[in-house]
């Protein structure tokens, strides 16, 4: 099973990733969970679900890493890093992607199980 990370803002995100160089990464970005134990963000409620049931088609060397982006109040600020970053340049919550690759999934893609079994199957 692939190891999985929880982080919180854009340089827990960095430093997740530095720490992980070289193997295969995942990264889902999410709405902060606010004191209602639920994300901000009602796409990112939906979608969870179907990611961490399907977080076992990730190969074992792989990790996945879960990012809360922040608040909305943060998130909609165009210049966020997470939007900023040329290897991330985030549009919206919640976003699946495969580090250093094209595809990505957004918003409601990534509560439709086949798209995410493609992303986490595909080499």
């Amino acid at each position: 099973m692939a190891k999985s990370v929880k982080v919180e803002g854009y340089e827990a995100f960095k430093a997740a990733v530095d720490e992980h160089k070289g193997t295969t990464i995942f990264a889902l970005f999410c709405g902060s969970i606010g004191k209602d134990g639920k994300s901000w963000c009602p796409d990112c409620v939906v979608a969870e679900p179907v990611i961490n049931a399907n977080l076992s088609k990730i190969a074992d060397d792989g990790v996945f890493i879960y990012c809360s982006v922040g608040d909305r109040t943060f998130w909609k600020d165009q210049n966020n890093a997470f939007r900023k970053d040329p290897s991330l340049m985030l549009k919206g919550v919640p976003t699946l992607l495969k580090l250093g690759q094209p595809n990505r999934l957004v918003e409601e893609q990534c509560a439709k199980t086949d798209l995410v079994e493609m992303l986490f199957a595909d080499d």
